[in-house]
């Protein structure tokens, strides 16, 4: 058997071949990638910051995941620790003799919903900084039950308000001097009274449904806050439901309704909404997201 035969020549460029082979690179290494990649956090501005006037305690810190947290803190005779979650941050109310170790673990107690909430208004409030303010002027366009309708203005010597339900405009008789002010304000009344009898009557309409009576029924001004219902069947709702489809104002209803029967957020409690309101949950969410579109028309 004859062996292959390898002149100098060749046995010299396998050599150069595999020692070269052997030589570290001269381009750096690439950095070793992770397994698996931690979804980075929400931007540090959605989570809104209460504001500090001239003479405020300064803002308290809290560092919740991968959040960290402004908030106000006040002091009252209050017997618990309070939360306030508002488009302006978390306020935080509690009893003197709290210390503030005690206030932290209150607050990291209750962390996944108050970032839930505070993540909830900084992205609503980052949304409507997006849309253009609405320019309060002949034909400007309100949002009502869920559609809009046409602000008419029109000179007269006295103010007047009246609806065209037909022709789906709110006339407004402008006098001299009015200021814009008060035409918002003007129209708000407007707002409110639609609101105060839409509300009854759905309020009417559902109690006997769920088999409650409640005692008295008001307004609030509240922003994200729809209703409220004490154990003394006084209930509360949100006048700005106003611009909301009918359907999530029913919603809202039937939920305050409900806690007639049950004063929490029990199984119970959502079976007794379920009787009357099944799609509970899909009303809840696009409530929410409806929220976060809508459109700031007056201070809350």
């Amino acid at each position: 058997m004859r062996s292959a035969k390898v002149d100098g020549q060749q046995l010299e460029l396998f050599a150069q071949e595999f020692f070269a082979a052997l030589k570290p690179s001269d381009k750096p290494a690439a950095p070793a990638q992770p397994l698996f990649k931690a979804p980075p956090p929400a931007p540090r501005h959605l989570i809104p910051t209460p504001p500090v006037a001239s003479g405020d305690a300064p803002l308290k810190r809290i560092v919740l995941g991968p959040h960290t947290v402004d908030y106000a803190l006040r002091r009252s005779a209050r017997r618990s620790i309070g939360f306030m979650i508002d488009d302006d941050g978390l306020r935080v109310t509690a009893p003197r003799r709290c210390t503030q170790a005690d206030i932290d673990s209150a607050i990291r107690a209750k962390q996944r919903w108050i970032l839930s909430k505070l993540l909830e208004r900084g992205e609503r409030r980052a949304n409507r900084q997006q849309c253009p303010p609405l320019e309060w002027k002949d034909g400007a366009r309100l949002p009502y039950l869920g559609g809009e309708i046409t602000l008419r203005l029109e000179d007269a010597a006295r103010s007047h308000c009246q609806f065209d339900t037909a022709g789906g405009e709110l006339w407004i008789g402008v006098v001299p001097g009015l200021s814009e002010w008060q035409l918002k304000e003007r129209v708000k009344l407007w707002f409110q009274a639609e609101a105060k009898r839409l509300f009854r009557e759905r309020l009417d309409f559902f109690a006997p449904q769920l088999g409650v009576r409640y005692a008295a029924f008001g307004l609030s001004s509240a922003g994200t806050r729809w209703g409220s219902c004490t154990s003394a069947g006084s209930i509360r709702l949100s006048w700005r439901l106003i611009h909301y489809a009918p359907a999530l104002v029913d919603y809202v209803v039937v939920h305050e309704l409900a806690h007639l029967r049950e004063m929490n957020h029990s199984p119970r409690f959502w079976a007794a909404v379920g009787e009357v309101y099944p799609d509970y949950d899909g009303a809840r969410l696009a409530l929410k997201k409806r929220a976060q579109e809508m459109p700031v028309l007056f201070a809350e």
